[in-house]
């Protein structure tokens, strides 16, 4: 949840007309970050609080019946398509590149998507954001997929490795922050036994996570960089169903963003 921070600053760079060549998202940065290549401001904060405590959207009752704390068949097929639009046809009409993030659990490899590739492009999406424990791997085109942070969460190095050499980078921890080795790696072992690779991979996830954290802030210093993170903590939990509490997440992102609106321009026309 703390992708609200991020929804409200790709939604103040929507506004202000500000567009890049390409993009890529992990988690929630990918099932949020693809309304920017739709370019549907507003629509991140419009259906989470509109459906954040609907029991068709998430919860307990989801996550035992379904095997999913998100309901899968409302969230990317009903909302998209009855409730609250996507705009699929915008979305494959721009050019902005889009790539998502999703870890192939039976390989414990890293996957990085081009959207457009691909016939499943939601279930691509929703691959992406789909926490060990919260949700069942997800299927597409005969692999088995679960949230892409479990490897990388910052994909910079694959971008810049790709071509992309000037970046700008949407994190939701404030500067200083540093990872710690998860707790809960001994239940997902059990619970995900059969792809003892997850359990391994989210043992040293800290670790590589702060060795990115330190090549971005390299990045930062040499100009070829431009991060955009929150003043402080979010302080808020991984699943939310309170609509105040996302409005205020997602206003820290907008706050953030119009700070630094004149950088984000500077940065993009240098």
């Amino acid at each position: 949840m703390r992708g609200m921070f991020t929804a409200g600053v790709t939604d103040v760079m929507m506004e202000n007309g500000i567009t890049v060549d390409g993009a890529i998202g992990v988690s929630a940065g990918a099932a949020f970050g693809c309304n920017y290549k739709s370019n549907q401001p507003g629509r991140v904060i419009r259906y989470n609080t509109t459906f954040c405590r609907d029991p068709r959207y998430a919860g307990l009752r989801s996550l035992i019946k379904t095997g999913n704390f998100y309901n899968a068949e409302f969230c990317y097929v009903e909302i998209p398509t009855k409730y609250d639009l996507f705009d699929e046809e915008t979305f494959v009409n721009n050019p902005m590149e889009f790539y998502v993030v999703c870890t192939d659990i039976e390989k414990g490899e890293v996957i990085y998507h081009r959207c457009g590739d691909s016939q499943n492009e939601l279930e691509w999406f929703r691959a992406s954001a789909s926490l060990p424990l919260a949700a069942k791997p997800v299927e597409v085109d005969g692999k088995k997929l679960l949230d892409g942070g479990i490897i990388d969460s910052i994909p910079l190095q694959f971008f810049e490795s790709i071509g992309y050499n000037k970046n700008i980078i949407l994190l939701t921890q404030p500067k200083g922050f540093v990872k710690e080795k998860n707790k809960v790696v001994p239940i997902i072992k059990r619970a995900l036994k059969q792809y003892p690779k997850i359990a391994e991979l989210l043992a040293v996830r800290h670790i590589g996570y702060n060795e990115t954290i330190k090549y971005i802030e390299e990045r930062e210093k040499s100009g070829d960089v431009l991060v955009i993170r929150p003043p402080e903590p979010l302080n808020i939990k991984h699943t939310c169903r309170d609509p105040e509490e996302l409005r205020r997440v997602y206003n820290i992102g907008r706050k953030t963003a119009e700070d630094m609106l004149e950088q984000i321009k500077a940065f993009l026309t240098e």
